[in-house]
């Protein structure tokens, strides 16, 4: 497809407390973007205050797509969102808007960008099983042995390639399927010019206390109160994925009685800044990202700025 005929759509990353929403409803105000949210927290209904969800008044601005569609005993996976944000985003360019995706779960950005396989992990005892059978045998009929099952695999690996070898034959122990058939699967790549935009902050202390304040804030809007809800609504248990969440995992902690409330700030902090630490590791290596300092007084302006050439490429 030539790149002209490609629909444009932006992605707007970032570590939280770093400003996304805020920056996203402005960019919405100007051009013809639809938002959808990319944050495994937010699909939760009830979880409001610790996720820092956009309130009421934001989302009449400016609507999001994918917040509360799950409710919180409900699992929800980058598989998932990768069928969900694929059928937004065509929805949404079939209205004539651009996809904007904005939000911090980097492995659901990847998984869009990049595709999901559904190859099993390693397994250590498969793979010994089969380095013995190599060892009395030879890679050369094991590759033999895996061309009857998968020829497609084989026919593209060298009869002494011991370390593909291993992997193809130990995928069809695990998944009683071949390899070839599982890749085919993948998705096809994602048919949109994307601008990748990435709020990183050049000054890291202006972030943490940005992070603290919010949490704060959080605390002080009562978050101790919602987890206590969703317990009392939804037959929860702390091991769930919304339960896993920064700032939940610890309130509920400390509903336990685990901890104290001084334990609760900071423990909630320190994994929140964590998280942003994580985020901004992806960020680093991001392919064709375009970094924008989320503390630059002129951000919404250079913001402005991108999206415009991007929307005008097309």
């Amino acid at each position: 497809m030539p790149a002209h005929h490609t629909p444009p759509a932006i992605f707007l990353m970032g570590p939280t407390a770093s400003g996304k929403t805020a920056l996203a409803v402005s960019l919405v105000e100007q051009f013809p973007l639809e938002i959808i949210s990319v944050d495994s927290a937010l699909v939760y209904r009830g979880m409001d205050i610790g996720t820092a969800k956009p309130d009421a008044a934001t989302l009449a601005r400016a609507p999001h797509h994918l917040l509360d569609i799950r409710n919180p005993a409900e699992a929800y996976s980058a598989a998932a969102f990768c069928e969900d944000a694929r059928r937004l985003m065509a929805d949404i360019v079939a209205r004539g808007k651009v996809p904007l995706l904005v939000g911090g779960t980097m492995l659901y950005f990847r998984a869009l960008l990049q595709g999901l396989d559904d190859l099993p992990r390693a397994d250590p005892t498969v793979r010994q099983n089969l380095e013995r059978a190599a060892a009395v045998r030879g890679w050369p009929a094991l590759h033999a042995e895996l061309a009857l099952a998968d020829p497609v695999t084989a026919a593209r690996l060298a009869p002494n390639d011991s370390q593909r070898i291993g992997r193809a034959l130990e995928i069809l122990q695990l998944a009683g399927k071949p390899m070839s058939a599982l890749l085919d699967r993948a998705q096809a790549a994602l048919p949109y010019r994307v601008l990748q935009l990435a709020l990183i902050p050049s000054d890291r202390a202006v972030l943490h206390q940005r992070i603290a304040a919010r949490f704060d804030a959080m605390l002080a809007e009562g978050l101790l109160e919602e987890v206590q809800t969703l317990r009392r609504t939804y037959a929860l248990t702390a091991a769930m994925p919304s339960m896993r969440a920064v700032g939940y995992r610890q309130a509920w902690s400390y509903l336990d009685g685990e901890i104290d409330l001084a334990a609760l700030r900071e423990r909630g902090i320190a994994a929140t800044r964590q998280l942003a630490k994580r985020q901004l590791t992806w960020l680093r290596s991001w392919p064709d990202v375009e970094a924008l300092d989320c503390l630059a007084d002129d951000l919404e302006a250079q913001a402005r700025t991108r999206v415009e050439q991007h929307l005008k490429a097309g």
